[in-house]
Formats: structure tokens, sequence, C-alpha cells
């Protein structure tokens, strides 16, 4: 389910709706760092996009199995539950339960200057739905959570 997507460019607009705007898009690059935390804490999705594309970066100093971090989405009823049963299931796994139907989509965990990309169909997902996307690597996804929107 995961494809590169971006060819090492992030266009400006693509960073503008990461950081607050009301606009809805189809694709959004997430920044991490050696902190527990997302840059940005809402997404707001085109309900009309072909595909949802997510890339995550990570701009620290630490490894993936120091502070690891990766891009996962599900519903907001689900999130708590898709990362208490993913811990046990390892790096190797990105902290994700092998095969969790609860999983719309996700990312690998990446550590300092890696990045990974996913695609992904929103037909399933209902324009006011409640989704979340999290961090799933142990204990981040407590404090490391937003809010996707779809319109």
């Amino acid at each position: 389910m995961q494809a590169s997507i971006f060819s090492g460019q992030v266009t400006a607009a693509a960073i503008f709706l990461c950081v607050g705007s009301a606009h809805a898009a189809c694709d959004f690059d997430i920044a991490v760092n050696d902190s527990m935390s997302f840059e940005i804490n809402e997404m707001v999705a085109d309900s009309g996009c072909e595909t949802i594309n997510v890339r995550i970066s990570h701009s620290g100093q630490l490894a993936k199995a120091t502070m690891g971090h990766n891009w996962v989405l599900s519903k907001t009823a689900d999130y708590q539950a898709v990362a208490t049963d993913g811990m046990n299931a390892g790096l190797e796994n990105d902290y994700l339960k092998p095969d969790d139907a609860r999983v719309i989509a996700h990312t690998k965990i990446v550590g300092a200057g890696e990045s990974d990309s996913i695609s992904f169909s929103p037909s399933g997902l209902e324009p006011g739905g409640d989704y979340t996307f999290f961090c799933s690597f142990p204990g981040h996804w407590a404090v490391m959570y937003g809010k996707l929107v779809v319109q």
C-alpha cells in the first residue's frame, strides 16, 4: 500500500495547507524531529481527491529505534486500541499489529534524515467523519496525534 509520491520538491501550497489553512487539499508534507510532536494538529482533505498523499520527513538527529515517528490514520474511536495493540508488534512492523483492519493508512517509522510516503484512496472516508492521525511508536500516540477532516 506504500508508494513514493514525491520527487523531493514540496510546493509552497502543500506547506501552507499543512500549517493551518482551512482549505482542503490532497497532498500533505508532515515534518517531525526529535520531539514527540507533529508540526500540525489538523489536516483538511478534499473528499474529491482521487488519492490522498502523505509524506513524513524526520529532520532530527536520533535514529528511528530511539525517536522514530510514523503517520497512522484510523477512526478516532479506534486509535488508542490500534496504538496499544501495536506496541508489541515491534519496530520491524512499525509498531502496528500486522493486517490491522482498523488502520486506514500508515507510513513506515522514520528516523533522522529519513522520509516515507503513503498514497491512499479517500473513497472509504466520510466527509465530516471522525478520524485521527497519530504516531504509533510506543508512548508517542498519547501526545502525538491530530485530526483528519474530510470536506
